[in-house]
């Protein structure tokens, strides 16, 4: 479910992590299973957050009814999103149950940001349209989910703080879980909750991050002279660990086309580093790729081999 570029972030977020603290690199393994493992309590954490504002209209609906003097609306609350198709099929999912076992994410439930979003929600006009359909299909249960999410949750301030102090990599995994989040809403048979990468997405991950540390003095040895006037102490750490990375993409990563490896660290470094890192980085990368070629080195053998 999650994808090479996920595994890319997550290794870079490893490396800037060792990077500040040499002392680490020995334990960089078991930080990256660190940096997977936040990944997949966030994307729980969402879907959980999401089941539970739809069925908070039940609770709205007791709420109503429970008042001295209910009125004839307080009296007539629509629960259908309450039985939500796909709601209930993500609940039911035995590997989402025993991933909420294992995580808990309520407890990082806030009932009043629940209840907040759920108010927001039935004031909604796509909510209305919703209730008012009178059967339920397919396309409409996936996008009232979504809508909670895309237009509720994320689009909140409120909703973006809140998590930002839960979950500390938040910025850097926005993106990548909204996408996570919308592709399960399509296609929700397809995740695995207690192995969201996968063995051969473990390997890229391990494979990828291993290379990197260890072949740090032979890339830099292919970097540093395309630095031209550039004090490589002076260009962003991030930068230079995305060049990194994508060097030992070019040399030990046979499954991955070089063009592949440029257009991946090009966004990267758009995404994560300066404004001015896609073009450079781009460059760097694609003179390296030029000299590789020139000098017949580029043979994608093992980092492993000496």
């Amino acid at each position: 479910m999650i994808s090479r570029r996920n595994i890319r972030v997550k290794v870079m977020q490893t490396l800037y992590t060792i990077d500040a603290a040499e002392d680490q690199k020995d334990k960089a393994k078991k930080l990256l299973d660190k940096h997977l493992e936040q990944s997949r309590q966030l994307f729980v954490y969402l879907l959980h957050f999401i089941t539970r504002v739809a069925r908070y209209a039940e609770q709205d609906s007791h709420n109503r009814l429970s008042k001295h003097l209910p009125t004839q609306q307080d009296l007539n609350v629509n629960i259908k999103i309450a039985g939500n198709e796909l709601m209930w099929k993500i609940l039911e999912d035995p590997s989402f149950q025993k991933a909420c076992s294992d995580i808990k994410p309520q407890q990082w439930d806030n009932s009043s940001l629940i209840r907040k979003t759920y108010l927001q929600l039935a004031e909604a006009p796509v909510y209305k349209e919703y209730i008012a359909l009178q059967e339920r299909n397919k396309k409409s249960e996936k996008n009232i989910l979504e809508y909670i999410f895309t237009d509720l949750m994320l689009a909140s301030d409120d909703f973006t703080s809140e998590i930002e102090d839960i979950f500390i990599h938040w910025d850097d995994d926005a993106e990548m879980m909204s996408q996570l989040v919308l592709n399960f809403l399509q296609k929700p048979a397809q995740c695995n909750f207690q192995d969201m990468i996968g063995a051969e997405k473990r390997k890229f991950a391990n494979d990828l991050l291993d290379a990197v540390i260890n072949k740090e003095a032979y890339c830099m040895e292919l970097i540093k002279p395309k630095l031209k006037n550039w004090d490589a102490e002076r260009i962003a750490v991030l930068d230079m660990i995305l060049m990194r990375m994508g060097v030992c993409e070019f040399l030990y990563f046979e499954t991955i086309p070089t063009k592949v490896t440029i257009n991946e660290y090009i966004d990267l470094a758009k995404a994560y580093s300066t404004p001015q890192s896609g073009h450079f980085v781009n460059g760097i990368l694609d003179n390296i790729h030029k000299d590789l070629l020139a000098q017949d080195k580029l043979h994608k053998t093992s980092y492993k081999k000496p």
